[in-house]
Parts: structure tokens; C-alpha cells; sequence
């Protein structure tokens, strides 16, 4: 049924859920999969160029801390091509071909262009289970990719927080 998944994912445990779910398809279709990170400069969790410091008051040189931020950045890339590479080799020791790339950027734009120029006929991403003003204001990847991508999109549902304030007075 599918060829070709792209699987688009993070370092965390829903990048484990994803990369699993995209695992199991691809050896159930004998898929090839393409595994996706895309580094943020607007994701909260990534490096951002507000926080290097500048203490020119002091006399010294904004150079420091450009080199410090660019060695951040090159530590970041790094850590993805890890993770990646560890992903790759848990795929191709199932008997599965498989490939990565790590990208900087849009991460919904960028999912959508990497399917479209590999050719995939399938997109695994997560889904943080943002709503209403959250995901206005915060944006959703995977709100964009299921509008926007040339291919199914099989999206996989993180834990969702429970609030327990409204059922307060519910059980006694």
C-alpha cells in the first residue's frame, strides 16, 4: 500500500512513538522510510540569538558570543545527525531501506516540501493535541501538514494533559 514514508521527527518521546508507529507500517508494507528532523530557529526549544549577551559595556567583543552561539548551533546539528543515525540503524537491522535528513527551518513547510521531492506517498508526524487559542497562537505542525502535503498524513496523538478542575464537584 505504501512505498514510501516520510517520518517526520523530535528527540523526545513522542519522536519514539512516531519513529515506531512509522517502523511498524513500513515493515508491514515493506516501505522504504525517510527519517526527518527539522531544526527550528522559532521552536522554543532551540537556540535563539536573543540569548547571546552582549557586554560591551564591560570593553568586550560581541565575538565571543557569536562563536559561542554558532558552536551551540553546531553541537544542535550534531545531536539530530546522532539521533538520526541511531533511528537509521534500528531500521536497517529490521531488513527495512532507509535514509535521513535533517533539515533548518519551517518545520510544516519543510515536511511538506521534503515529501514532495522524495516522492513519499505517506507523512508519520506527532501531534502535540494543541486546541483552540493554544493552537492559534502556537501554530500546528500537524494541523498544516494534514491541509497542505501532496500524500496521506498519519498523525500520532500525544498524551494529552488531563484537567481535573472541571471534575471536581462531579465525584464525591
Amino acid at each position: 500500500m505504501f512505498k514510501k514514508i516520510l517520518v517526520a521527527l523530535n528527540n523526545n518521546e513522542m519522536g519514539e512513538q512516531v519513529f515506531e508507529h512509522a517502523l511498524t507500517l513500513a515493515i508491514t508494507n515493506n516501505a522504504e522510510l525517510l527519517l526527518l528532523h527539522v531544526i527550528s530557529p522559532f521552536d522554543d526549544d532551540y537556540l535563539n540569538a536573543s540569548v547571546m549577551e552582549t557586554q560591551s559595556t564591560y570593553g568586550t567583543s560581541q565575538t565571543h558570543g557569536v562563536e559561542y552561539y554558532v558552536g551551540q548551533w553546531k553541537h544542535l546539528q550534531q545531536q539530530g545527525i546522532d539521533f538520526l543515525t541511531l533511528l537509521n540503524n534500528q531500521v536497517i537491522a529490521k531488513g527495512i531501506t532507509s535514509d535521513f535528513t535533517q533539515e533548518l527551518g519551517e518545520p510544516s513547510r519543510i515536511i511538506c516540501e521534503v515529501a514532495r521531492n522524495s516522492q513519499a506517498d505517506l507523512i508519520v508526524l506527532g501531534r502535540r493535541g494543541l486546541s483552540g487559542l493554544s493552537e492559534f497562537f502556537l501554530g500546528s505542525v500537524s494541523n498544516y501538514v494534514l491541509h497542505h502535503a501532496s500524500c496521506s498524513v498519519l498523525t500520532v496523538q500525544g498524551k494529552i494533559p488531563v484537567n481535573t478542575n472541571h471534575l471536581s464537584g462531579i465525584c464525591t
